[in-house]
């Protein structure tokens, strides 16, 4: 028994670092048109067929934690309205950076969007370079992240 949980130890131990945490909120003071990186049209992009707005945030401070990630969705509220998520590194601490030229998505019925994007996360000696993926479900909202 104590050698299976040696294994299983050691198998997170050496795993890639996608055990950092990526939180996605309800929108807030992040989400403000004011924190859209300019030019918006550089860092804003709609998918299934405008459905689905992502869009670069910069919240300014903490400055080495400023950059999140804006996910307008299906589903639909009462009023029509699409939901509104902020994904962050951990809870509302962001990015060190994100190069919105590098967001791209591919579709699988199964799973739905799935979104790819260069992020910079602080680490112990600085910024350190990373991809987040997440997915996103349009029938449920699901949203799921992780840091490759």
């Amino acid at each position: 028994m104590k050698r299976g949980f040696a294994a299983v130890a050691l198998a997170m131990a050496m795993a890639p670092a996608m055990t950092l945490a990526q939180e996605v909120g309800v929108c807030d003071w992040r989400s403000s048109a004011a924190s859209i990186v300019e030019p918006w049209e550089e860092h804003s992009r709609t998918f299934s067929d405008g459905k689905v707005r992502v869009a670069l945030l910069d919240t300014l401070e903490p400055a080495a934690t400023a950059v999140h990630v804006l996910i307008l969705s299906p589903p639909y509220d009462e009023l029509g309205a699409r939901q509104c998520r902020v994904l962050s590194h951990h809870d509302t601490s962001g990015f060190s950076n994100a190069d919105f030229s590098t967001l791209d998505a591919t579709y699988d019925p199964v799973v739905g969007l799935t979104f790819e994007i260069a992020v910079e996360v602080m680490g112990a000696v600085g910024p350190e370079d990373r991809t987040l993926r997440f997915t996103l479900n349009q029938a449920t909202g699901g949203i799921g992240a992780s840091l490759q």
